[in-house]
């Protein structure tokens, strides 16, 4: 959902939203969150992830604005950097972005969003439904669904077992 106000790239990064919105030519891009599975899932992942980063040598961030190209800035629920950034606001790809769907997310939204991280380099994005239980790894060369149960990454190696976190999240 676009707020229709034009912004300048200044402005936009002068500004304190709650929740943050995607910047994209000059337009902030509401994004759908709130929701308890939503917010649920991004908790659940978030706290297997945090509990593994001195294992696999990453650090996970919630919400972190990453400047995706010159006018585009998006705003991942979770992005996973191997090592320490120091920049606030990520302007190198993140080695993974996860996006959790809410009710109102659009696919064609989504695929935009997607297409930003993998053409500014960013590895892997994972996107997952909770509705419909079922998650997705989009990769430079192709997507496909995670139908074993796990989402995964290769260098470095991180297994998620993702239909776990999704029965947790029906269970409470």
């Amino acid at each position: 959902m676009s707020t229709g106000t034009l912004l300048s790239v200044e402005e936009y990064l002068s500004t304190s939203l709650r929740p943050d919105c995607d910047y994209v030519d000059g337009v902030l891009l509401e994004r759908n969150v709130g929701e308890k599975d939503h917010s649920r899932l991004q908790s659940l992942l978030c706290t297997f992830l945090v509990n593994r980063e001195r294992e696999w040598g990453i650090q996970v961030f919630t919400e972190q604005r990453v400047q995706v190209s010159a006018r585009r800035f998006r705003v991942p629920d979770l992005c996973i950097v191997v090592g320490a950034p120091s920049e606030q606001i990520f302007t190198r790809p993140p080695f993974l972005c996860i996006e959790i769907l809410s009710k109102d997310d659009r696919m064609s939204e989504m695929q935009e969003r997607i297409n930003d991280y993998l053409a500014f380099g960013v590895p892997y994005v994972w996107v997952v439904d909770p509705l419909a239980k079922r998650a997705y790894i989009h990769t430079a060369e192709g997507s496909r669904e995670a139908k074993d149960g796990f989402l995964r990454t290769e260098n470095p190696e991180m297994v998620v077992p993702i239909a776990d976190l999704l029965k947790q999240l029906s269970q409470g």
